[in-house]
């Protein structure tokens, strides 16, 4: 698939290896004299509530395919948190990258389809022991649903997941979970709206009954990267039948995840734009959803020619391409931040370019701290590809248990001490 930049900021979003496709051109609107984004502080988190009683919710139903699993303290907490404060206390991110999300495979095979080695324990240990206090696990379910009208997911695929859910959780840290490579039914537009909007429905209910029980902690992620692939602007906000699309798509997941009531009616879920893209016409067609508990997802691999390979690439950060960062998050202050939304950064990186390790480091120190002045916590993508493929995301090598890109990992948690 061929990749096109942005003419202001551009950013990408990884091909089928990675996490997507890549990124086209804006339409322009996009304001060159935009002030760059100022120190905004957020609110002290809120208090924790007093500990529910975890031993009496662990009950029977927590034993999952691969066994019973021992809960962390406060791990079915459910407080009455505002998005604000929840957001403040996750720091910065990392992507367990074509896993759950891959796809082609067969059952519980899919986990391993593209190349990574089934996910353990010792693996979300390692992370969360770098440093990273938030983990977002990207699912792709289509491969494992039947039939209308029920959709029913294959218990064994839901298991699993739960499983892994639990070993981030177990170590206390923020899971996000999401519903990733659907575009071969998901297609937004007006001719398949209706039958995608119902499987939409079905599959969050189904998702949200199994992890109703868990607290705060775990965050659902509706759409990613919602599009019709192939189609008019498809990375730069879409057509208004597909934003008008979108939007009800938003919509029916959040209406899902709290029909099932319980700790779903507290949940913090996260809707997104066309594509989850930062640009105006994208972020500017989002409906926002009259809910107590929501947040916002982007994806923003900015800028693309230092990010990714491409015809215009560079692999050396000198600070002349700041600009392209101070644009991006400033339009996400403007258009969320300073209303009350918050925003999660659930996918960003840099590929290794030949060992420009140092200057990656440089890139994601300017990054974050943007980042972080604003309250947005950021997911690393990593693939686990560092030799193969085409997108070499990797930092964590998950087969030896050690940091392939070490100094990069080091960097991203360096900005949050």
């Amino acid at each position: 698939m061929s990749k096109k930049k942005l003419v202001i900021f551009p950013l990408v979003f990884a091909l089928l290896t990675g996490c997507g496709a890549s990124a086209p051109v804006d339409d322009g609107n996009t304001d060159s004299s935009a002030e760059t984004v100022q120190d905004v502080s957020n609110d002290e988190a809120s208090d924790n509530a007093e500990a529910s009683d975890a031993t009496e919710k662990k009950s029977s139903d927590d034993t999952s395919a691969a066994g019973s699993v021992t809960p962390s303290e406060g791990k079915y907490d459910m407080r009455d948190i505002t998005p604000k404060d929840l957001v403040s206390e996750m720091t910065t991110g990392w992507n367990l990258g074509n896993t759950f999300d891959s796809w082609g495979g067969s059952g519980l095979s899919d986990e391993t389809y593209w190349g990574n080695p089934k996910t353990t324990k010792e693996m979300i240990d390692a992370v969360h022991d770098k440093g990273f206090n938030s983990i977002r696990i990207p699912v792709t379910w289509y491969d494992h649903m039947g039939a209308a009208p029920e959709y029913t997911v294959d218990e064994a695929w839901m298991d699993r997941v739960e499983e892994v859910v639990n070993y981030a959780l177990d170590d206390g840290m923020y899971v996000i979970i999401n519903s990733h490579h659907e575009e071969e039914w998901r297609i937004p537009d007006n001719a398949h709206i209706d039958a995608v909007d119902e499987q939409v429905k079905v599959l969050w209910v189904q998702i949200a009954e199994r992890f109703e029980k868990y607290g705060d902690h775990l965050i659902f992620e509706g759409l990613n990267e919602p599009r019709v692939k192939g189609g008019q602007d498809e990375w730069n906000g879409g057509t208004q039948e597909v934003r008008e699309c979108v939007n009800r798509l938003n919509q029916t997941f959040i209406d899902a995840v709290r029909s099932t009531g319980g700790n779903n009616e507290k949940r913090l879920v996260l809707i997104t734009t066309v594509a989850d893209s930062p640009v105006k016409p994208a972020i500017n067609g989002l409906t926002i959803p009259n809910d107590e508990h929501m947040a916002v997802a982007i994806h923003a691999y900015t800028p693309y020619d230092f990010t990714f390979k491409s015809d215009n690439s560079y692999d050396t950060w000198d600070g002349s391409h700041k600009a392209d960062i101070d644009y991006m998050f400033a339009d996400l202050r403007n258009k969320f931040i300073s209303k009350g939304i918050p925003v999660l950064m659930t996918e960003y990186g840099a590929v290794n370019k030949d060992g420009n390790e140092d200057e990656v480091c440089k890139w994601v120190t300017y990054y974050l701290t943007k980042a972080k002045e604003l309250g947005i916590p950021c997911f690393w993508w990593d693939n686990g590809q560092f030799n193969a493929g085409n997108e070499f995301f990797g930092i964590f090598n998950r087969n030896t248990l050690s940091w392939e890109r070490e100094k990069v990992a080091d960097a991203i948690v360096e900005v949050y001490k």
